[in-house]
């Protein structure tokens, strides 16, 4: 049985993870902000990347991901970036000739700004408070202000 996807599905499955924003209206506003923007990704290149992910499943490809488990936005700067692919790059070409065969390289970044906790609190020295969730959700401090999930993050 296949399920219709929507750019709105997914709010139709149950949530695990999700902050709870202090205010709905805000939240919804920098949604129908962000949502007017244009794609980060567009059409053609996520076509393409799915051809190039059935060579990889097929055998005639080798795939290659890096990039950070966790970032801040105090550490994301366009060097960054550069370097992380520069990185990609040489490992690449490394096993483009050990392997004999191309390398779909795929960069993980700009999406690891919010992280799942198996607690929604944190505690620490008897103060309980919301638990980080990334820069992209919440403060670092552990304070009352910093932890308050905040839609303008996004």
């Amino acid at each position: 049985m296949s399920q219709s996807w929507s750019p709105e599905s997914w709010r139709a499955k149950p949530i695990q993870q999700q902050p709870e924003y202090p205010d709905a209206a805000h939240l919804a506003r920098v949604e129908q902000t962000l949502a007017g923007y244009p794609p980060l990704v567009f059409a053609g290149e996520a076509r393409e990347l799915r051809r190039q992910f059935a060579e990889v499943t097929a055998g005639r490809a080798f795939l290659l991901q890096g990039g950070d488990c966790a970032e801040s936005f105090a550490e994301f700067s366009a060097a960054k970036i550069r370097d992380t692919f520069k990185v990609l790059l040489q490992m690449a070409v490394v096993m483009t000739f050990a392997a004999g065969c191309p390398v779909v390289k795929v960069g993980r970044m700009a999406g690891q700004f919010a992280k799942p906790r198996s607690s929604g609190d944190e505690t620490q020295n008897g103060v309980t408070l919301p638990a980080y969730r990334g820069d992209i959700v919440n403060g670092i401090g552990f304070d009352e202000k910093s932890r308050v999930p905040d839609p303008e993050r996004l």
